[in-house]
């Protein structure tokens, strides 16, 4: 059997996705199993045991083809891409993103059979078989559900590593300093809405080092070294955000004694590789468990939550600003804290 994952981004997305390969490999020991994903987020997939192969959408350069005006060339690729893509012979191809970009990509593969969990964007129609979304809250519950429809065991989450992201990690925390435990913070994200105050992540990094001997390290993409530098400060945090590719982030999170972050794929890591986490949510909440793993949420589900990219609160995001350095303290999981 020949079968194709398209889950072309996000990264938490993709991380929580990661478990779906193993289950279909259980169910079907023989099969081809293929992800598809937008350039920038192969990592991930390519790492992962229970996967084959890992097709990579050149997006980005198919952007700039169209934007060059070389029509030509961009023809020529789209076509190639195309060909080869229906030339692997797909059998079942899973939408598990369910967007019409992911939808129309599950078709152009050729699939005959094409499942998807509650589509949007009108791309049910590309679907032979649509799911509603699970309403339950726990970590990665629409693969979960796909799973379960494909007659498949439960995915296990998992976060694959590389013998280079360890090397890396390893250089990057000797070269810092760090010789003992740490804590992997997470406090970036492309919306401000899901940002906890910076004043609340230098006061907690400050403690986490003065009251419990465990220093704090800051990871981030490229955008976040501002606001990292300003959080790191006077020396409250080791600042790694923009130094990491995403192996070595994720070798970083699976050597943390505990992850402390908001809504991004650097949290979703750490429940992915099993280590203590608490994820600080407010306008978006993917999950409230992880069954047989340390999780553990801070959510205040206030009225107007979750808002998603519509916050109506001018700016002023309660639902994270309201949490204080205290209460995280006493909800970080499973005591991994030395006293």
């Amino acid at each position: 059997m020949r079968i194709l994952i398209v889950r072309l981004s996000a990264l938490g997305d993709v991380v929580m996705a990661g478990g779906l390969p193993a289950a279909l490999r259980a169910r079907h020991p023989d099969a081809h199993i293929a992800w598809l994903v937008q350039e920038g987020f192969e990592a991930l997939p390519a790492a992962n045991p229970a996967v084959d192969e890992v097709i990579v959408w050149p997006r980005r350069r198919w952007q700039a083809l169209w934007r060059e005006r070389r029509y030509g060339a961009l023809w020529r690729a789209v076509r190639g891409f195309l060909k080869a893509l229906r030339g692997r012979r797909f059998e079942l191809a899973i939408d598990a993103q369910g967007l019409l970009k992911s939808a129309l990509w599950a078709r152009l593969s050729g699939a005959t059979e094409r499942l998807g969990v509650d589509p949007s964007e009108g791309s049910r129609w590309l679907m032979t078989r649509v799911l509603r979304t699970p309403s339950d809250k726990t970590f990665a519950a629409e693969y979960n559900h796909l799973a379960a429809a494909l007659g498949l065991p439960p995915p296990r989450p998992q976060l694959p590593l590389t013998d280079a992201g360890r090397r890396a990690a390893h250089s990057l925390l000797t070269d810092a300093g760090v010789t003992g435990a740490y804590a992997a913070l997470a406090p970036f994200t492309t919306r401000p809405q899901k940002h906890w105050p910076e004043a609340a992540w230098q006061a907690l990094a400050k403690r986490l080092r003065g009251e419990f001997g465990v220093t704090p390290v800051l990871l981030g993409g490229p955008t976040d070294r501002p606001a990292a530098g300003r959080i790191a400060g006077d020396g409250a945090a080791v600042d790694l955000a923009g130094r990491t590719d995403i192996p070595t982030a994720a070798a970083l999170v699976a050597g943390a004694r505990v992850v402390i972050g908001v809504d991004t794929g650097l949290t979703h890591m750490g429940v992915a590789a099993g280590v203590p986490t608490l994820a600080l949510f407010g306008s978006t909440c993917p999950y409230l468990a992880a069954p047989g793993r340390p999780l553990a949420v801070l959510y205040r589900g206030l009225p107007c939550a979750p808002c998603k990219r519509s916050p109506s609160c001018a700016g002023a995001h309660p639902c994270l600003g309201g949490i204080g350095v205290d209460e995280v303290l006493r909800a970080i999981p499973s005591e991994p804290l030395p006293n």
